[in-house]
């Protein structure tokens, strides 16, 4: 069975060129061989993930980042089962939303900033998607 998940953290350190970088590391070297994509999108101090595989690979990745001492705030927006993948491709995509047009966020949010914690998982998926089909999303491996 496939489930995708959507979650929203705040990251804990300030440097957080380090610690993407290190969540994309992690992500190169564990999931490949747990049969898990997705898309890391972070800005400032804000994660926000969609993991797709196996529920029980998926879960149990979640249940790992809610122990990460790199996250606080930890929220999920979204966990449902899925026929097909959508991120297939990705081993973990990554997108910088600092460096996006503020008119996307803005199509999605009350301001133009990444705040997930305020949008609906919905929204946030659909974000996502606008990421993918204007080619913001980068890393693909």
């Amino acid at each position: 069975m496939l489930v995708r998940l959507l979650y929203a953290s705040r990251a804990v350190d300030g440097n957080l060129s380090d610690t993407v970088q290190s969540i994309m590391q992690q992500s190169r070297d564990h999931n490949p061989q747990h049969g898990i994509t997705g898309i890391l999108c972070h800005s400032d101090q804000v994660f926000m993930q969609v993991l797709e595989g196996g529920r029980e690979a998926i879960n149990a990745l979640y249940s790992h980042i809610l122990r990460d001492p790199r996250h606080t705030d930890v929220i999920l927006l979204d966990y449902e089962e899925i026929s097909q993948r959508r991120y297939a491709g990705w081993t973990m995509g990554q997108a910088n939303l600092g460096k996006i047009n503020p008119s996307i966020l803005l199509k999605y949010s009350a301001l133009p900033e990444l705040n997930p914690h305020r949008m609906s998982g919905k929204m946030s998926l659909a974000l996502i998607e606008e990421l993918m089909a204007s080619a913001a999303i980068v890393g693909r491996a």
